[in-house]
């Protein structure tokens, strides 16, 4: 898969996964993905903390045993996710958070909530890593999914670049 952007096609390897809701707490950072699920037909749920989308994606996982997935905005949109990454560590619940990033362009110039999320969340989740390229964003999200979901199920962490 090679059209489109990173957001588009990370939604259309949620949809083809049968991911049926997004959580989330709307931000820049992340409406490519956002509109995206809205046009494949998944549901988006927007609360009004990114801790509290991320205990959502959490609890859906424990509940339906389908992966739960959230996205939340760069910075404080993913350290906030950090307290749910940890329970669905211990849980085994299968979980995919997407975290928006500053643009590659802009990294180590002070961008608008800049900072290396990979670092903060790894020793929380079974896999963690940063989309490079959008041509990778399809196969990347959907390789992501099944981590999740491979025993022992658990979160995987990957974060988009605005400018991927």
């Amino acid at each position: 898969m090679d059209s489109g952007n990173a957001g588009e096609l990370v939604a259309l390897a949620l949809e083809r996964a049968g991911v049926s809701h997004l959580f989330t707490l709307n931000g820049g950072h992340i409406w490519p993905l956002l509109m995206g699920a809205t046009e494949h037909g998944i549901r988006v749920i927007d609360v009004r903390h990114e801790q509290s989308a991320a205990f959502a994606a959490e609890g859906w996982a424990k509940v339906t045993r389908e992966c739960g997935v959230v996205a939340v905005t760069a910075g404080p949109g993913v350290t906030n996710s950090a307290s749910a990454l940890a329970q669905a560590q211990a849980n085994d619940s299968p979980m995919f958070v997407v975290g928006g990033r500053a643009p590659v362009a802009r990294w180590g110039m002070g961008s608008l909530q800049e900072m290396d999320h990979v670092e903060v969340v790894r020793s929380l989740t079974k896999k963690a890593l940063t989309l490079t390229s959008a041509e990778d964003a399809y196969r990347t999200a959907a390789e992501c999914m099944r981590t999740a979901l491979s025993r022992r199920t658990g979160p995987v962490f990957m974060d988009i670049p605005i400018d991927v």
